[in-house]
């Protein structure tokens, strides 16, 4: 029990975090909806991290360093199975906001702005400034973006 209060309390463990992020989503009534909205907030910035109010999670995404320095915008769509490093931008412009596809790997400190498709299995490099598309198994890497490789497909 001491060990498990001590892990809480470091801020790592978001089990309470994504139960009632489903909770939110799920609910129908406009007062249960803002004080979960709140909670979820004030658990999000104790972690120091922000997630939108709308966003889309197709699977819980794999978060190595909790919600340190990650912010998801309310419109952005985050695929299941997805790793987010520390200070992940996954931002909007003009209301448009990253859709991004299952099994990537987005590396610390990468920046992913506007209404841009990222495909599945995509790995992007810690530190890349992402503002294009990028297709499916590719790996994104520097500053502007380029595709380095692109993995073989047998189907």
């Amino acid at each position: 029990m001491i060990a498990w209060i001590r892990e809480f309390s470091k801020g790592d463990s978001l089990a309470l975090f994504w139960k009632l992020f489903r909770l939110r989503a799920g609910t129908r009534q406009p007062l249960l909806r803002q004080v979960l909205t709140f909670l979820l907030n004030r658990m999000a910035h104790r972690h120091g991290g922000y997630i939108g109010n709308g966003a889309v999670f197709w699977g819980i995404p794999i978060l190595p360093h909790g919600l340190h320095g990650v912010f998801i915008s309310r419109y952005a769509k985050i695929g299941a199975g997805c790793w987010i490093y520390q200070n992940v931008t996954i931002g909007e412009v003009d209301r448009a906001a990253p859709e991004i596809g299952d099994g990537c790997l987005i590396g610390a400190g990468a920046v992913i702005a506007g209404g841009v498709k990222i495909g599945k299995r995509v790995k992007i490099g810690a530190g890349a400034v992402v503002c294009v598309d990028v297709p499916d198994g590719c790996t994104v890497v520097a500053q502007p973006p380029r595709v380095i490789w692109k993995e073989a497909r047998y189907d």
